[in-house]
């Protein structure tokens, strides 16, 4: 069952506009089958609560090390159908891109989990006569032309109220409407030893917890799923910040 984070300080809590429910994903990394059970679970609470708007929020990092990018890229875009769900672009889809365009990366995008998506679309990961250059335009072709757009239209952040959310964090010091790109999809240390109050609160995943952490300037909700098998959702509404 969910169970809350534990609390901020109450004049510091972080608020949605009311009536808003928001469900949160971050680093599903190709786990189609803990990503349905994850939206089963949101489906259920709608049914349960009725909120005024419900906004789903994914995170990035869609694809590579887990078993099945394709399966998740369909059921994400069907998903997308419904009008609701916002969807942010991840360091791995980023690095996708790259490789496509300096095949050079493809060792090591196989070394971060290229393998797995390759071979979820029907492709075996490059073995010594194949050029990677072949091999990507090989993924191109099996890919259905709404991965490749929906690829294409991830956004940076997303912002709702008094949250911010984004993929890796946001560098500190720097206002969030002039964040880099780099450091949305990246950033690390700078940011989580950091105890800036930012302008918002932010929501972000790309740094693998044991369990989702809530602190009082950032809530990271990536519990490493291709891993542990545990996927993370968050839910807020209001100042309510639950976690399952």
């Amino acid at each position: 069952m969910f169970s809350p984070f534990r609390s901020r300080p109450p004049k510091n809590k972080p608020m949605l506009p009311e009536g808003v429910r928001i469900f949160a994903m971050s680093d599903i990394h190709g786990c189609a089958h803990l990503l349905k059970q994850m939206l089963r679970v949101i489906d259920a609470d709608i049914a349960n609560s009725r909120p005024g708007h419900a906004i789903e929020v994914f995170m990035g990092d869609y694809i590579d090390r887990g078993p099945d990018t394709r399966a998740t890229l369909d059921i994400l875009i069907e998903r997308s159908r419904r009008g609701n769900a916002v969807f942010l672009k991840g360091n791995h889809e980023a690095f996708l891109v790259n490789v496509m365009e300096d095949p050079s990366l493809f060792d090591d995008w196989l070394r971060v989990g290229g393998a797995q998506t390759l071979m979820s679309y029907g492709l075996t990961p490059r073995i010594q006569r194949d050029e990677p250059a072949s091999l990507l335009r090989a993924l191109l072709r099996a890919m259905p032309p709404e991965h490749v757009e929906f690829l294409d239209n991830l956004r940076l952040s997303f912002t709702c109220g008094d949250f911010f959310f984004v993929h890796a964090g946001v560098r500190p010091g720097v206002a969030l409407s002039k964040q880099q790109e780099a450091d949305l999809l990246w950033i690390r240390e700078d940011f989580l030893h950091s105890k800036e109050r930012f302008s918002k609160y932010i929501v972000h995943g790309h740094t693998p917890v044991r369990s989702a952490e809530l602190l009082a300037n950032r809530a990271n909700i990536d519990t490493g799923a291709y891993a542990t098998g545990n996927l993370t959702l968050m839910t807020i509404q209001g100042s309510r910040v639950l976690a399952f």
